[in-house]
């Protein structure tokens, strides 16, 4: 049986939206660090990185998520990929389903669909949308070292992924894996 661990990546300031994501709610109210939180259920652990307002996202997270700061936000998606994979590596989980946080359709059925084709640390998934890559994507641990070497900037794990096998996870009669970069 296989440990798979939930990553999201929280920690920007949004500058393109105006303000952290974290912080960001829907016209109903509904808090979209809450939805991302929700949606890595499927997942053993729920791991959130913070970075950008980081006392006030962590404010609206319960007890049981855990949290990591990336102190060097700033730099852009790399730095939080970067901060939370070396959080895990002490952990004995076998890999990790990375999401983000202004993912608004992407759900628990989405994870749990990723989540229940890992077979190992050599895994490397991700969901698609009509045949489009896009998000969560599944490092498996045998991976994680290589993404913290090349994730920088807003990169994250783009440049390792383009040079490697990557499944891909059709996910589009679930979602539509559209981000939302402006209110």
């Amino acid at each position: 049986m296989t440990s798979v661990v939930g990553l999201l990546l929280a920690a920007g300031a949004g500058k393109r939206f105006g303000g952290p994501k974290a912080l960001a709610r829907d016209e109903d109210g509904t808090s979209w660090l809450l939805r991302a939180v929700q949606a890595l259920r499927p997942c053993a652990e729920v791991v959130v990185v913070l970075g950008a307002e980081a006392e006030r996202a962590a404010a609206l997270l319960p007890m049981s998520v855990a949290r990591i700061r990336a102190d060097d936000w700033a730099e852009g998606m790399g730095a939080s990929l970067r901060a939370g994979l070396l959080a895990l590596e002490p952990t004995e989980h076998d890999a990790v389903v990375v999401t983000l946080v202004d993912l608004p359709d992407v759900d628990a059925a989405v994870v749990a669909r990723l989540a229940g084709r890992v077979s190992g640390p050599g895994d490397l998934l991700r969901a698609s949308y009509d045949g489009v890559p896009g998000h969560p994507v599944v490092l498996g641990r045998d991976h994680w070292a290589g993404v913290v070497e090349v994730a920088t900037g807003d990169r994250g794990a783009r440049d390792y992924l383009a040079t490697r096998d990557v499944a891909l996870v059709e996910c589009g009669d679930l979602a539509t894996g559209a981000d939302v970069d402006t209110r």
